[in-house]
């Protein structure tokens, strides 16, 4: 992928993600492990994302509904990366935790 559409695809992600993930990661001790933790491996770690949607389903059942295929869709859009790309996502999500600590 060139530069511009690497950049993109990336905002894509954090555009569609962000407005969920205040919610999705209320109870998370530190927000920006939990998000790490989705995007570290190879591959977005589903089995993560859906237990993070379980906690926040018992809390928000009629958000939580509209919710999940979003969620879903951010994997799929995570998939689709190039390594290089992933390991790009991976690090502005570490300079956004330190820049908020």
């Amino acid at each position: 992928m060139a530069g511009g559409v690497v950049a993109n695809a990336i905002h894509a992600i954090a555009r569609q993600g962000r407005p969920h993930t205040v919610a999705l990661l209320a109870d998370a001790e530190d927000p920006h492990v939990e998000l790490l933790t989705l995007f570290w491996g190879p591959r977005f770690d589903r089995e993560h994302a859906l237990a993070l949607w379980a906690q926040f389903s018992q809390r928000q059942p009629v958000e939580a509904a509209a919710l999940l295929p979003e969620l879903l869709s951010v994997g799929e859009r995570f998939d689709a990366l190039e390594r290089a790309e992933k390991d790009r996502l991976r690090r502005l999500v570490v300079r956004h935790r330190a820049l908020s600590e």
